[in-house]
């Protein structure tokens, strides 16, 4: 069955090769920045609703700001979500097969402050490469699930279940709004693929995540250019950031099994920003009287999060109480996004993860790796919290969170028949 799906998954998606690439392009130039609280994915919906409209599709545009009355305990309280919309096409089934869920999401990161060889918004095709922000995180991926639904439909292909493609908001500064806004409009499936990039990897697995900062405040900055003693945490800081590469060096030996037993770092603790005053001409010479360390905590799936992030708190007040400085200057911890993100694990053997490897493998000629992810995800929210089996699949690229971010596109046909193969045989075609 794998076999011949792959056959006509090839020969369905190659009418859609030229459409796509322009789809993306016309994405990666349509800003869909998200910054908490909110977000800007609607204008980039509207551009995927059209195409999936031209090709046949009745897709479905709403607003997610009703999960912020719905009382469910995953909504974060501190986003807005009105005119923040979700889109969802669905293909339906004969009733006599399992359901699939596409999930990928249209919110990107802002473009940052280091700078871009091109612009952002470029969407240039060059070298097999599509270029620009979001290109490889998600977009790539996203275009590549929309295809399997416009296929499905433009060969008038009835699957056995339903399969459902869905572009959601917010997930991005792990959010999470816009895939549970979904499954609580839209309710469950058999298994879920988020086409995320993954070079052309199958990830089983992923690792949760929480985000801190660490802030000191210290001194009175009225003080500077007078005869009092200027106290600043500038300096201090240089002593919490070895207790954060302690802290790391502490986690490199948890000891991890199932898909993260290879990964030679695998909960990882990254410092992703140091800030005491600024540098620049807008910035006034003066001694900061706030320091500011980011920290980022990665925790395997099986992990108990919350006693982990528990017992790392404790560990920094009994750092604080030892130091002179901030003992007088307590640091603050202050989590960015509020609550931790959590990991999942589908087994190797779950039926599927064997229709994904096998699917691929028709497709490819190879079996791919199967792996952990090397990030957190909505992919936990599927799993652990609305118990939807679910996969990680998708192109090749590289720049994610960064400049000069790409995806390769010849890897966007090939995640695209590898998802519409795995779809036919799951579902029953």
């Amino acid at each position: 069955m794998t076999r011949t799906a792959n056959h006509n998954a090839q020969k369905l998606i190659a009418p859609l090769r030229r459409p796509i690439a322009r789809l993306l392009q016309e994405l990666v130039r349509t800003n869909s920045v998200a910054a908490p609280p909110g977000g800007n994915e609607t204008p980039a919906q509207r551009v995927l609703q059209q195409f999936l409209r031209e090709q046949g599709l009745r897709p479905e545009l709403y607003d997610t700001a009703f999960i912020q009355e719905s009382g469910s305990p995953l909504v974060r309280k501190n986003r807005t979500y009105a005119g923040r919309k979700n889109l969802s096409a669905r293909v339906r089934g004969r009733g006599m097969g399992k359901s699939l869920v596409i999930n990928g999401h249209m919110d990107t990161v802002p473009a940052g402050i280091a700078p871009w060889s091109r612009s952002p918004w470029s969407g240039q095709s060059k070298d097999g490469r599509i270029h620009g922000l979001g290109s490889f995180d998600m977009k790539g991926g996203l275009v590549a699930g929309a295809a399997v639904v416009c296929a499905l439909e433009r060969a008038q292909i009835r699957p056995g279940g339903d399969v459902i493609f869905e572009s959601v908001v917010d997930e991005e500064w792990g959010g999470g709004g816009g895939t549970i806004a979904a499954r609580l409009r839209g309710g469950g499936a058999a298994a879920c693929v988020i086409p995320e990039g993954t070079q052309l990897e199958i990830y089983r697995a992923t690792r949760g995540g929480f985000v801190v900062d660490l802030v000191s405040d210290a001194g009175d900055p009225s003080a500077y250019f007078s005869r009092a003693e200027v106290v600043s945490p500038a300096i201090p800081m240089g002593r919490l950031l070895t207790w954060v590469e302690e802290l790391g060096r502490k986690r490199s030996r948890v000891r991890a099994r199932g898909a993260y037993a290879e990964f030679p770092d695998p909960a990882p603790v990254q410092v992703l920003a140091v800030e005491s005053n600024r540098l620049g001409p807008e910035a006034p010479l003066s001694v900061p009287s706030r320091a500011t360390v980011r920290v980022y905590m990665q925790f395997l799936p099986q992990e108990d999060v919350d006693a982990v992030i528990a017992a790392t708190r404790k560990e920094l007040e009994r750092f604080c109480a030892r130091d002179a400085f901030f003992r007088k200057y307590p640091i603050r911890w202050q989590p960015l996004i509020g609550g931790p993100l959590y990991g999942h694990e589908l087994p190797l053997d779950h039926p599927w993860t064997r229709c994904m490897a096998d699917s691929a493998k028709a497709v490819l000629g190879r079996r791919p790796p199967i792996t952990g992810a090397p990030y957190p995800c909505d992919a936990g929210l599927m799993h652990r919290d609305f118990e939807i089996p679910t996969l990680l699949f998708g192109p090749c690229g590289a720049g994610a969170h960064n400049p000069d971010e790409y995806v390769e596109l010849d890897s966007v046909i090939r995640t695209a028949e590898v998802l519409l193969t795995a779809a036919m045989t799951w579902s029953g075609c």
